[in-house]
């Protein structure tokens, strides 16, 4: 939503001068950009007014509706005739097939956004035609929030925002993936707890123990592995969690939206099993949680840097406010702030307050990427954190249907990042669908092995949040059951392939970088752990073009050579390295296929 219309709808904290210069700035376009068309609308030349309106410099506008998107703008929806009711319901399904199965309708603005209003029996009309609507298409309604405006009319009227989402069919829920930063003892996992099994916590950890995968996790308090958790929304927005249903399955078969929460270390020494989840998982959004007692301390400066660097949109949560004064959250948030505002990160902080912050801050976060709402809340009190599960439930994707489509066009490559042995399948691959379409029984090739070969393999069963699933589609993250394969032939960083593929293995690739900090100089010879997408593998930087030594600050095209094994990569892929303080990040240029370095290192040796 533009932020001209935020304090109209009672956004307490609204977004502050570095907002609305965004929002002034961007297309008027309110949803995803498609190239199909929305069907016509028979608009009329003239506005459509009530009786009693008479417009004025005060009347509030929002953007022009947008032909492409999920949100749609009516004036009102009363008695609307046969012809005119199955038009209707056409215009619904585009535009819940445009948000993946969510639409938000703003009911009371006209086309071009002006703010009419309804009567509050209009309204009532309007909502229940809504509602028949949305029980035709197979969808429910659920009103987000209503608002009077009152500009220069003799009666008040209200507008309302509607969300529109889908009933979910053969378990073709919403997924949308958030990665949960933070530095250790901050109250990430706990806080999960809280969220997916309905219960607070009892102010000494008891709500993370379901989280925990290891022994010394639970004895230390502290997360050392990458864990999942999953938080369902119905088509009515109301939460599914372990509190309503037993099993996993249970919450996919009825939720249409689906969070999942990857559980990232907060300790220092298991930054690269952060870093690799931050690489490999594809997060849509990351939740940096900050404790309000502690503040900026340890790692959250440096989980920060990574989610900015990798361009994932980034949200906070300061936790523990049931332990500090409102004082030291105040002092907390301030600190937040600043950091936020630097030149490093030109964000715009937004503090969600109350219901309508939490809307506001859903869809300007989504479609304005420098917004970052922040959220106080406690695990224990269970203070504001209805506000979060608020957010959580109408945030929309980021990429719109035709994305999607286009993906699932190409062929399929399944990204490996888990490999277990589970008795009576055999062995399990977990990862993520990078392009592509995944049915049981494909028959598909995975590798590259040491030598940069592929193996044959076929699908067995495929599992989507622990619940069996027959097809699985690009951008979705699953598991695998592949028939008799062996395990010792598997590794991290390898992908599944359609056979049709061509794809480029190498030991050598170059890419441009910027080296973010270094104690000393960069130069030929250096080591480094590089992590791009699913990859983690050390690489000695073989040559700096252009330059001797790098400089942090400086940038460059560097060569690197792996050391154990080639990889399939590509160009274009982000480049993520470091070692020890030293840090960078870039993206590949070129790549040097396995054939070309076995011939560049045979004629050296000849040479």
């Amino acid at each position: 939503m533009d932020a001209r219309v935020s304090d109209l709808f009672g956004s307490g904290n609204g977004l502050g001068s570095g907002t609305s210069a965004v929002a002034s700035n961007a297309k008027s376009g309110n949803g995803h950009g498609v190239s199909s068309k929305k069907p016509s609308k028979n608009k009329k030349s003239k506005a459509r007014y009530h009786r009693n309106f008479k417009p004025s410099n005060n009347t509030p506008y929002l953007p022009p509706e947008a032909e492409e998107g999920n949100i749609e703008y009516k004036l009102k929806l009363v008695n609307p005739t046969q012809y005119r009711f199955e038009h209707l319901a056409t215009q619904m399904k585009w535009r819940l097939q445009e948000g993946r199965g969510e639409a938000i309708y703003q009911i009371g603005v006209e086309d071009n956004g002006m703010l009419v209003g309804l009567s509050e029996e209009d309204m009532r009309a309007s909502l229940k035609t809504l509602h028949l609507l949305a029980e035709k298409v197979g969808a429910d309604i659920t009103v987000l929030r209503e608002q009077e405006v009152d500009y220069d009319t003799d009666v008040p009227h209200k507008i309302a925002e509607v969300l529109i989402r889908k009933v979910p069919d053969d378990q073709q829920f919403l997924d949308l993936r958030v990665a949960v930063l933070g530095n250790v003892d901050s109250g990430k996992s706990t806080l999960l707890g809280v969220l997916t099994q309905g219960e607070l916590d009892n102010g000494r950890g008891r709500a993370r123990l379901n989280l925990f995968r290891h022994l010394h996790e639970i004895q230390t308090g502290r997360t050392s592995s990458i864990s999942f958790e999953i938080l369902g929304f119905n088509s009515k927005g109301e939460v599914v969690n372990y509190s309503e249903s037993r099993t996993a399955e249970e919450i996919c078969e009825s939720a249409s939206k689906m969070i999942t929460f990857i559980d990232l270390a907060g300790h220092h020494k298991y930054l690269k099993t952060t870093i690799f989840g931050l690489t490999s998982y594809c997060p849509d959004f990351a939740m940096l949680v900050v404790s309000a007692n502690n503040g900026i301390a340890g790692t959250t400066r440096e989980h920060l840097g990574l989610a900015m660097a990798l361009k994932v949109p980034i949200f906070i949560v300061i936790s523990k406010v049931d332990l500090c004064s409102r004082t030291t959250v105040e002092r907390t948030v301030r600190q937040l702030e600043r950091v936020l505002k630097q030149p490093g990160c030109n964000k715009v902080p937004m503090l969600v307050g109350s219901t309508d912050d939490a809307v506001t801050a859903a869809q300007q976060f989504a479609q304005f990427r420098n917004i970052t709402p922040i959220f106080t809340l406690s695990s224990v009190s269970g203070e504001s954190l209805d506000l979060l599960k608020v957010f959580f439930n109408i945030i929309p994707p980021l990429s719109n249907s035709k994305e999607q489509e286009e993906l699932m066009q190409q062929l399929t490559e399944f990204q490996v990042d888990e490999i277990y042995t589970v008795p009576e399948v055999g062995t399990v691959v977990g990862g993520t669908l990078y392009s592509g379409i995944c049915r049981e029984g494909d028959h598909l090739i995975v590798g590259p092995t040491d030598s940069g070969q592929f193996q044959e393999l076929s699908i067995g069963s495929i599992q989507r949040n622990r619940s069996a699933c027959r097809v699985l589609r690009a951008g979705q993250a699953a598991t695998l059951a592949l028939c008799d394969f062996d395990r010792s032939l598997l590794r991290k960083g390898m992908v599944i392939l359609s056979p049709e593929m061509n794809p480029t293995i190498c030991w050598m690739f170059e890419a441009e970088i910027v080296l973010l900090f270094h104690a000393k100089t960069f130069h030929k010879g250096f080591q480094v752990t590089v992590h791009i997408g699913n990859v983690r593998q050390t690489a000695t930087v073989e040559a700096v073009y252009g330059k001797e030594e790098l400089r942090t600050g400086e940038k460059a095209v560097v060569r690197f050579k792996f050391i154990k094994h080639p990889e399939y990569l590509k160009v274009g892929a982000k480049v993520l390295f470091r070692e020890g303080l030293t840090k960078g990040i870039g993206h590949v240029t070129k790549l040097q296929s396995i054939s070309q370095y076995r011939r560049s290192h045979s004629e050296d040796e000849e040479a």
